[in-house]
């Protein structure tokens, strides 16, 4: 039975034990209505992320400035109840009334002081017609919203100069109140062409600023939510409802969860009743609903759904209680199927639990079960796995199948900021990593198997075109991820283009095909040392000797350009304990460090470098150190 949010966060809170047990706060809140997180947002942001790092240190905290021309302080508590869905805490800072262009054009201001890992700046139409004169005209309002984006240009320049992590601005949605106040149609239809086409522009920026992200407001809109409350607009200078600002807040957590490495990568879909309608063992393959009635037309709506999301890079699972040869035959041969076999990554159909199938799917993939989002139909289905695996996202789906598309995109599980070409072949190469296990199975030790595959690696400087991918990588990679820094693009690309530091991508690929940008080394000249920022590898190609062969690659580059020594860090997470042996284990010695949440940090003297693994084909491209 599923507990009430408030009342269960009402009992913790008056017994003074919210932070104590906040890990049960994600599931509480995650299963909240609207009304219920809003109440949850509040209590949270007043305990505060102190209070819960106090119980435990290591939850993971995002620190925020909240500016704009309006008052933002209403944001604080909905975006704080959404980031606990997502199990992140909330660090505010939160500027005064009408600061924004102060706070992002002054490097000096309180907000750069604070060193958010991100600022969000909420922009209203007040913005615009706080400046027009009375009387005015759709022209009048042209003019002002040109400046106002000459404006906001400037300040996404100033914030890549002197900020860090994320800016996010938001699209300016159009009150009634302005366009009811034209009593010429043709004037508001000028008005709206205007207001669009400078919101177009608006979204546009992201273009030019890799920093930059533009939330567009409109999607939030329906009928069931207010823009603007009047009496809180023209009393406390508050231009968004609350029930806007929560929207946009959801939003926003999904921004900084995929900011903070935590966007999912994999749907996993059950099949009756999800996937198609019926139940394919006592209906049939002719008795499924799929489409050409009401019922079959929400199912495909569900499988272009799911299509469309996986030909962005998300893989696609299908875990259902059925035999296995009626389903393969149904994605094989049905004739009103969207998704076909070839669109799923893996099908599993048995009657085993299937909490115990996504583990062992997770295995497969060489994924952690939190990179799931699982979709089901049935209540027991769904709270067996949210028990048994309660780092699976869960989807409760129902009855109604019209309702299984939003439902499924309402939280944004998979968003990111980008998307690269690594992204885009990312199914292919799961499919081919399951061929490589495959393959694995006929061999009697992994030295021949490795041999077999014929491994090839490019080691080389990042060119423009990876620096994305770099970047993702440290977002998204948490196993083998030795300091788990997190950088943004345009973080990226300031460290490749400073003096004496190294952005190496790694690639790879075998007999099964390109697995492409796998990995990133980022490492800097300190006088006659070199320190390695951060060491990542994509889980796909753990344990086949690419991460030795790397690291003696950087090793003899330092020795060749001089150098004395190479020190590098290794700070654990929740995640990376696998790794944590990894200098020790090759020729690196201790050097301090480890305390207060710093790095423990490791030293090679250079006298002797381990040959890198004789299976690899290996190809090097390192640039200079030259400070």
């Amino acid at each position: 039975m599923v507990e009430k949010t408030d009342d269960t966060l009402r009992s913790l809170h008056e017994r003074g034990r919210v932070a104590a047990e906040y890990p049960r706060v994600r599931g509480l809140v995650r299963g909240a209505g609207v009304a219920e997180t809003r109440w949850a947002g509040n209590l949270l942001a007043r305990i505060g992320a102190d209070a819960v790092l106090a119980e435990h240190p290591d939850t993971p905290v995002v620190s925020v400035a909240f500016t704009g021309h309006s008052t933002v302080s209403g944001l604080v508590a909905p975006v704080t109840a959404e980031l606990a869905r997502h199990g992140l805490l909330l660090r505010p800072h939160v500027s005064d009334f009408d600061g924004y262009v102060f706070d992002l054009s002054d490097t000096a201001s309180e907000l750069y002081s604070a060193k958010p890992d991100a600022v969000v700046c909420l922009l209203d139409a007040s913005v615009v017609f706080d400046e027009v004169p009375v009387p005015w005209e759709p022209e009048d309002v042209r003019r002002i919203f040109d400046e106002k984006l000459t404006l906001l240009d400037g300040l996404a320049t100033s914030f890549a100069g002197a900020g860090q992590g994320t800016l996010v601005f938001n699209t300016l949605p159009l009150p009634r109140e302005w366009t009811a106040q034209l009593i010429g149609v043709r004037d508001r239809a000028r008005l709206g062409a205007v207001w669009r086409e400078a919101n177009a522009r608006l979204l546009r920026l992201m273009d030019r600023h890799p920093a930059l992200t533009v939330l567009d407001f409109d999607p939030l809109l329906g009928a069931d939510l207010p823009l603007r409350d009047d009496r809180l607009g023209v009393y406390t200078h508050t231009e968004f409802s609350p029930e806007a600002h929560a929207a946009y807040a959801r939003d926003v957590a999904h921004l900084l969860r995929a900011a903070t490495g935590r966007a999912k990568k994999c749907l996993v879909l059950d099949l009756d009743n999800t996937v198609w309608g019926g139940i394919l063992g006592d209906d049939g393959i002719e008795g499924i609903e799929v489409a050409g009635s009401y019922r079959g037309e929400a199912f495909r709506r569900l499988q272009r759904t799911a299509r469309q999301v996986a030909s962005q890079g998300v893989l696609l699972a299908a875990v259902s209680k059925n035999d296995l040869d009626p389903v393969r035959e149904v994605l094989r041969s049905h004739p009103d199927m969207t998704l076909r076999e070839d669109d799923f990554v893996r099908v599993v159909a048995n009657w085993r639990p299937k909490h115990d199938n996504l583990r062992e799917l997770a295995a497969e993939l060489n994924l952690g079960v939190d990179s799931f989002v699982f979709a089901d139909d049935s209540p027991y289905e769904c709270g067996l796995v949210v028990r048994e695996l309660p780092d699976v996202a869960v989807v409760a789906l129902d009855e109604e199948p019209a309702l299984h598309v939003e439902k499924l995109l309402r939280d944004g599980w998979f968003d990111v900021r980008d998307i690269t070409v690594d992204d885009l072949k990312r199914p292919e190469r799961y499919r081919e990593e399951l061929d490589r296990k495959d393959f694995l199975h006929g061999f009697s030790s992994l030295d021949d198997y490795l041999r077999e595959l014929d491994v090839q690696v490019r080691f080389a400087d990042a060119s423009p075109a990876e620096l994305a991918r770099v970047s993702q990588l440290t977002l998204r990679t948490n196993q083998f991820n030795l300091t788990t820094e997190r950088l943004q693009q345009s973080e990226v690309a300031e460290r490749a283009a400073a003096p004496g530091s190294l952005v190496l991508t790694i690639r790879s690929g075998d007999r099964f095909g390109d697995n492409g940008v796998v990995g990133a080394v980022l490492a800097h000249r300190e006088g006659d040392e070199l320190v390695i920022d951060n060491f990542l590898l994509s889980c796909r190609v753990f344990a086949r000797g690419i991460e030795q062969a790397c690291l003696s690659a950087v090793l003899g580059h330092a020795r060749d350009q001089g150098l004395r020594s190479v020190r590098a860090g290794y700070r654990p997470s929740a995640k990376n304990g696998k790794v944590q042996d990894f200098y020790p284990g090759n020729g690196f010695r201790p050097a301090g460090g480890g305390t207060d949440g710093a790095p423990t940090l490791y030293r090679h003297d250079l006298a002797e470098i381990p040959a890198p693994p004789d299976h690899i084909r290996l190809t090097l491209s390192l640039g200079g150190l030259h400070q």
